[in-house]
This record gives structure tokens, C-alpha cells and sequence, in this order.
């Protein structure tokens, strides 16, 4: 799988966006000086991943500037089933919104598998675009969050501004 990489510099820190072909495949945040980031800009892979990081970052950028609220750019996620079916129950979670790890295990039809559900969201590799931010403890905690709470906590007083 040939895969292209874009660095995006946020409000939270510089993101790396890993696409493929068929959609992105990894967000992570780096640790990276603003001068590097001009540097690794790009990585190289065929022009139609490129195209899809390229669109990622632009979708992104729209995303942390208010005016976005909605991701349409694709997916490549590989993970279990049950950990598909999670991610595919955030993505419905609405912008400004949130669901308790409950409730998502709930509307996966799972009611009693809340720390699989806590540990599939854990594993998500496209976080932002699927938004496990949106993803709560029952009594209004945050929860957990992979990239750390201090990001999770700014992601949903972001979309709350909304």
C-alpha cells in the first residue's frame, strides 16, 4: 500500500495525516518544530493518496477554523469487527454532540460491552474525522481519550462554540 503524508499545524499541535488511496488511514499528533513542519510538508505515495491527504488536511484546516462541521473525505480503517461497528457508530454522532460509552455500546446492539466499546474508540486511528472526542463517560466525565484529555477537552469546547 503506498501511502502519502501531510503535517498540519492546529491549535492543538501538529497533526500527521497518513492517507491511502482508498481514504485516510491515520491522525496522530507529533512533536515537531514549526520549521520542520515546513519541511516534511508532504511524503510522497501515488497521486491518488496524496489527493485524499491533500483533501484530509484541507477538510481539517475548514474543521479548525469553525467552518466545517461534517468530514466527508474517506476512511481506510482496518480493525475487528466489533471495532468497525465502533467507529461507524461515532461517525454518526453529531458535531456539538456527545454519546456516553453506553450509549454507544447500546446503539451497537452491546449494551454490556462498555470497556470494549472504551477500548475499540481507544484504538480508533483516524481520530478528529472519527470523532471519539464526542465519546463520554456516563456521569459527564470525559473518559478517556488517546491523545490525551487536555485535546479532548479542547475538541469539544471547540464544537460547542458551533
Amino acid at each position: 500500500m503506498s501511502l502519502a503524508q501531510r503535517w498540519l499545524r492546529t491549535p492543538i499541535g501538529v497533526l500527521r495525516v497518513t492517507a491511502s488511496d482508498r481514504g485516510v488511514t491515520n491522525i496522530d499528533r507529533v512533536a515537531m518544530k514549526s520549521n520542520r513542519v515546513a519541511r516534511q510538508s508532504s511524503q510522497r505515495g501515488t497521486s491518488a493518496a496524496q489527493r485524499q491527504a491533500d483533501r484530509a488536511v484541507r477538510e481539517l484546516r475548514e474543521y479548525f477554523a469553525g467552518k466545517r462541521t461534517r468530514f466527508t473525505v474517506p476512511v481506510q480503517l482496518e480493525g475487528t469487527p466489533f471495532q468497525e461497528r465502533a467507529w461507524a457508530t461515532m461517525r454518526k454522532i453529531p458535531y456539538g454532540r456527545t454519546m456516553s460509552y453506553a450509549e454507544q455500546a447500546t446503539a451497537m446492539r452491546a449494551p454490556r460491552a462498555v470497556r470494549a466499546v472504551g477500548s475499540a474508540n481507544g484504538a480508533n486511528p483516524v481520530p478528529i474525522i472519527v470523532p471519539c472526542h464526542r465519546v463520554v463517560a456516563s456521569n459527564g466525565g470525559l473518559g478517556g481519550y488517546a491523545l490525551g484529555l487536555a485535546m479532548k477537552r479542547w475538541l469539544l469546547a471547540h464544537e460547542s462554540r458551533a
